[in-house]
């Protein structure tokens, strides 16, 4: 006992002397609360503290010597969703991975020394509840806190690994999940879920005892039954915004969603607890709450006394929502010096592309400004903190679809940002990513049933899939330096004492930039992608940093395209990676196969029933983890390269009847065998196009450059064909050229397409109308080598396929 007292003075005195010391040598650009700073050594929250800062004040390993830095030591993980960060406590490392496998390692050593398996791949009984694994777990006073994703609540004995309690969260049978890291504040377990993106079912946020485990309070974001005592204000609040009720006339739920699965926050001087709230559900706001409102608290960010739940004050990101805008993203908590004074601030960049900074006592509004590119909202007005909308944006009613920026992944996702008080500045993995969407369409064109919309949310639009670090002056409103990332995904955040600002990379990179300039100043190789945040802890007296690898999220899944250039296989090696200075471990040398689709003599194109299959694989949520048109991103296993699409009988046992259920793959037992057959047949077709898409890929990335082509070279008929997702597609190209100008016309058995365009640098690029069944744009970008045509042709925003051609 006296010893623990003597540690936690002593962590109190280095928290209270860092800012005095620090401000003795390099005065930091802004104010360092005491919570940003506790507990200097450990990493024990997903944020490290309740300011969810990502923030380290430790220094040892700085700009100076970063170059240093080696692999300390290293953990294999098994295939798995391993994009989660880690927490580090009493000497260990601890972490999550798949559906809820926790670890400790000794944060020295990395050797382990328990594990405990949440058991939900025994108990999950729906695709939901075995989606995506978690993102993290919570650490306070000894114990480990998970949630997993079929909703228990478990704490752990963080020495042993034994359980101490268990509760289970769900109060009925709607469907929900939960994949965020839970939180403990003031001796709360702060725990949310998901689920508004297939169903109404009302969100709330739970708080359990962590001694205890008994539920302390509940707190409803969306109106509805029961009213609890502490609720009777917020419920007042929202019940107005909501004018046409959100009940059908026999009762059931017609409107709802405002899940909070990722973000909370807490302030121990305010006793605040910042809930981060999601999407309604329907997504159109006419079939969720047809009389319009703002349906609170949709989209906003709500603020609760930390010991009773009771509702504090409220901001709402998206009033009305309609394009799955969440304010699910990271709150991060800081002083910051505006206009003067010290102002105590909320600041968050959710998904719908703005920057907010907002007085985290009172919930007053005080600034916004864009930090991606934004067509549905001009500005956020200074006077009323509202989004002044742009005309048009608003679709129920109105015939065909908009271009949307940010999409439905949003400018930022739940990938941490992080800040340094040292700085100044908050350093955002941004995402610039646009989508279609408008009305929903009888007959279909949802990709989750009931949402009434039509949503296309993997576009190729110009300025589409790219990802960026950029450093936001949160005080200016202004962009302090960028870079650009590989691929569309980009990994979580940390910020240290040391002028470093620490990210991983899809392409496998683990990188080290100067916090002040965004300079590369270190990297390291970890043969798989990297998209939870890292960390970094003290023990024995050396400062470590640690991260996990593997890919996961919407970007190994439903936004897969955009990082297809890349190697994400769900097979690549998964590892704790652990760095300090002088490092000497090694990671054991790996070479990945050469892509190979499975032989298949005796499949026969039927491009009518490949098109009936990629419906099948579209909305019964294949794609959300086997990815868009079927091209794995890494979050499950890419089906065009899986022997299992070959063999009837082993694809119904996997896909119907869960032969793979405890490898993480759900069974899904309503589809008829006549449906499982033609989504296979589906899946045959794109892995018989995968070759050329991949070989095609690889030249685009390097063919970018000028061909020796002339322009008469593109004259005359060609026999094109393009690989297509449902298989590939012949068409005749008849060209034109006078002087630099193409013209002439393509046709198919969809029909005829005149297009128009010119030639420069060897490249001919042309477009024309067509409607499929919306009016599209339909483009071609090719060159001529040795009597060959080749490049690519962009289907509006179905997407941008490999073409070759000869002569006819």
């Amino acid at each position: 006992m006296t010893a623990r007292r003597s540690n936690a003075a002593l962590r109190l005195f280095i928290a209270v002397l860092f800012p005095l010391a620090l401000t003795a040598c390099d005065k930091p650009a802004q104010p360092i609360e005491q919570a940003l700073v506790v507990d200097a050594d450990e990493w024990p929250g997903w944020g490290r503290t309740g300011s969810e800062a990502h923030y380290s004040p430790l220094d040892a390993i700085d700009a100076g010597n970063v170059g240093k830095l080696g692999l300390a030591w290293h953990f294999d993980l098994e295939p798995g969703y391993s994009a989660s960060t880690p927490l580090m406590a009493e000497g260990k490392v601890f972490l999550t991975t798949g559906h809820s496998h926790i670890r400790a390692l000794d944060a020295v050593t990395g050797k382990q020394i328990w594990e405990y398996d949440g058991g939900t791949r025994e108990r999950a009984t729906s695709a939901l509840q075995m989606s995506w694994g978690n993102k993290g777990i919570a650490y306070d006073g000894g114990r480990v806190f998970l949630v997993t994703t079929d909703g228990y609540v478990i704490s752990l004995d963080a020495k042993t690994g034994r359980e101490i309690w268990k509760t289970y969260d769900y109060p009925d049978a709607s469907p929900r999940n939960s994949n965020g890291a839970p939180r403990v504040f003031g001796g709360k377990v702060i725990v949310g879920f998901g689920g508004a993106d297939i169903s109404p079912a009302r969100g709330f946020v739970s708080a359990y005892d962590a001694r205890t485990g008994k539920l302390a309070w509940r707190f409803y974001t969306a109106p509805g039954d029961p009213v609890t005592p502490g609720n009777e204000r917020a419920e007042a609040v929202m019940r107005k915004t909501w004018p046409s009720g959100w009940t059908n006339p026999d009762g059931t739920r017609r409107g709802g969603g405002g899940t909070a699965w990722n973000a909370f926050s807490y302030d121990p001087d305010l006793k605040l607890v910042y809930i981060g709230v999601g999407n309604g559900f329907p997504y159109n706001q006419s079939k969720r709450s047809p009389g319009g409102g703002d349906n609170l608290f949709l989209a906003s960010i709500v603020a609760v006394d930390v010991n009773t739940g009771a509702y504090k004050w409220h901001y709402q990101v998206c009033p009305g929502e309609q394009w799955d805008c969440t304010a699910t993203t990271d709150m991060t908590l800081a002083t910051l010096r505006i206009d003067g004074r010290d102002r105590k601030v909320l600041m968050q960049a959710p998904k719908n592309g703005f920057f907010y900074v907002i007085d985290r006592a009172t919930g007053a509004f005080i600034s916004a400004e864009k930090i991606a590119k934004v067509t549905w909202a001009d500005r956020i007005d200074g006077r009323t903190g509202r989004p002044v909308e742009n005309p048009g944006i608003r679709y129920a009613g109105k015939p065909g679809l908009f271009e949307l920026w940010p999409g439905p992944t949003g400018a930022h996702s739940w990938m941490p940002q992080a800040y340094s008080p040292l700085t100044g500045l908050v350093y955002l993995p941004v995402i610039e990513q646009g989508a279609l969407i408008g009305d929903g369409q009888k007959g279909g064109g949802e990709i989750t049933a009931g949402m009434g919309v039509t949503l296309i949310p993997e576009v190729e639009l110009p300025g589409s899939h790219k990802s960026f670090l950029r450093a936001w002056n949160p005080v200016t409103q202004s962009l302090a330096w960028e870079v650009e990332l590989p691929g569309n995904w980009p990994g979580g955040v940390m910020a240290s004492a040391g002028g470093l600002v620490f990210q991983g990379q899809i392409d496998g990179r683990f990188v080290a930039r100067d916090a002040g300039t965004g300079k590369q100043l270190w990297s390291f190789k970890t043969e798989s992608p990297i998209v939870g945040a890292p960390i970094t802890y003290r023990a024995g007296g050396r400062q470590y940093v640690t991260v996990i690898t593997g890919s996961g999220g919407n970007g190994a899944g439903i936004n897969s395209p955009g990082n297809a250039a890349f190697r994400t296989d769900y097979h690549l090696p998964r590892r704790v990676l652990t760095f300090a200075l002088d490092g000497k471990d090694t990671i054991p040398p790996f070479a990945m196969p050469e892509l190979a689709p499975p032989p298949d003599p005796d499949f026969a194109p039927d491009l009518a029933r490949a098109q009936a299959g990629a419906v099948l694989f579209g909305t019964r949520a294949c794609l959300v983890c086997h990815g868009w048109n079927a091209v794995g991103g890494g979050a499950a296993p890419d089906l065009r390269y899986s022997p299992m699409i070959t063999d009837a009988a082993t694809f119904r046992q996997v896909v119907k009847d869960g032969a793979l259920k405890m490898n993480g793959m759900p069974p899904f037992p309503a589809f008829t065998d006549a449906e499982l057959e033609t989504m296979r047949f589906y899946l045959r077709a794109r892995a018989k196009a995968a070759p050329a898409e991949h070989k095609a890929l690889l030249e685009k990335a390097s063919a970018d450059r000028a061909s020796n082509a002339k322009p008469q070279d593109f004259a005359g008929k060609w026999n094109v064909v393009i690989q297509t997702p449902v298989g590939p597609q012949e068409a005749v190209m008849d060209l034109k050229v006078t002087g630099n100008v193409v013209t002439g016309r393509v046709s198919a058995d969809q029909g005829t397409v005149e297009v128009a365009g010119g030639v420069r640098d060897g490249r001919a690029k042309f477009e024309g109308k067509a409607s499929m069944p919306m009016p599209i744009t339909v483009k071609y970008d090719v060159t001529v080598r040795n009597g060959k045509l080749s490049g690519e042709n962009a289907n509006g925003p179905f997407g941008s396929f490999p073409l070759t051609g000869t002569r006819l």
